[in-house]
């Protein structure tokens, strides 16, 4: 079948890179979305999801931390704005997927938390935001919208998780994430790379009208078999659209494939340490 080729837009930006989604949708599955599984697991460890759990995930990805969460027998419900990454969230949750929850307890949502709601049905106990804010500027407003949407639907203390990059000095891929603000630099979109800020959670949290309740750090090392399966993983998370709209695809491989070598090891992997963090809030 023919790969699918849009254009995605950004703000302010001029002619915007053709993008296969579909194998943009497929790095982030089979490379990126792992690198994340420490949050996930340190997450619903500390907050003992189990079958008591109602699970809404913004931003829910190809559904790996949704199956996750269901495999510890919480009732799962999924949003994201990517139908590509729906069509395989869907495929992970499917029935016969090791691990899945079937049937009304695993549901995945094309729109927003708001198409979430099932009149009659019990409050979510937990929202995630798994997807780390802080690293494109503006990013906190587009979760602002979904969290707004979403707090309605929560039982009332329920618990809201926040996500975001740790302090660009514990964090080996910051160096290589510069390539992207860079590159963008021409055209100063909003939609570029920014080294996080300590508040940022919190100050999402505040406008939210969410209480914060706890935060931890965690280690999650990102990893890859060669360079070039670093330069797909990094690219599938959209921080580089920017940079390949003020350039093009071609400059920003090559300018990623330099920025990766100090972290290439001897036998050809790429390892670059990481430290994320996540701040717990409470609704009203």
């Amino acid at each position: 079948m023919t790969p699918t080729l849009v254009r995605q837009h950004l703000p302010h930006a001029g002619a915007a890179p053709r993008v296969d989604l579909r194998a943009r949708a497929r790095d982030w599955s089979e490379i990126q979305e792992r690198m994340l599984v420490p949050l996930y697991e340190a997450v619903y460890e500390r907050l003992e999801v189990g079958p008591a759990t109602r699970l809404l995930g913004l931003g829910c990805g190809s559904g790996l931390s949704l199956l996750m969460a269901a495999a510890r027998g919480a009732a799962v419900t999924g949003v994201d704005a990517s139908t590509e990454r729906m069509a395989l969230a869907r495929e992970r949750l499917s029935p016969g997927t090791p691990g899945a929850r079937t049937g009304p307890e695993a549901r995945l949502v094309d729109g927003t938390p708001r198409d979430t709601a099932v009149p009659g049905a019990p409050g979510y106990t937990l929202v995630t935001a798994f997807e780390p804010i802080g690293c494109l500027a503006g990013d906190s407003e587009g979760l602002g919208g979904l969290l707004a949407e979403a707090t309605p639907l929560t039982r009332r203390g329920a618990a809201v998780v926040l996500a975001g990059w740790g302090p660009p000095e514990r964090c080996a891929t910051a160096a290589v994430m510069r390539v992207a603000t860079k590159l963008a630099e021409p055209l100063r979109t909003s939609g570029s790379w920014r080294p996080a800020s300590r508040d940022d959670l919190e100050d999402v949290a505040q406008r939210a009208g969410l209480r914060p309740d706890g935060s931890g750090r965690v280690a999650c090392p990102f990893g890859y078999a060669d360079v070039d399966s670093a330069v797909r993983g990094l690219k599938s998370t959209g921080l580089f659209d920017a940079a390949m709209t003020a350039t093009d695809q071609v400059q920003v491989d090559k300018e990623l494939t330099e920025a990766l070598h100090p972290h290439r090891r001897q036998d050809g992997t790429v390892w670059m340490p990481n430290v994320f963090r996540y701040l717990i809030a409470r609704t009203p």
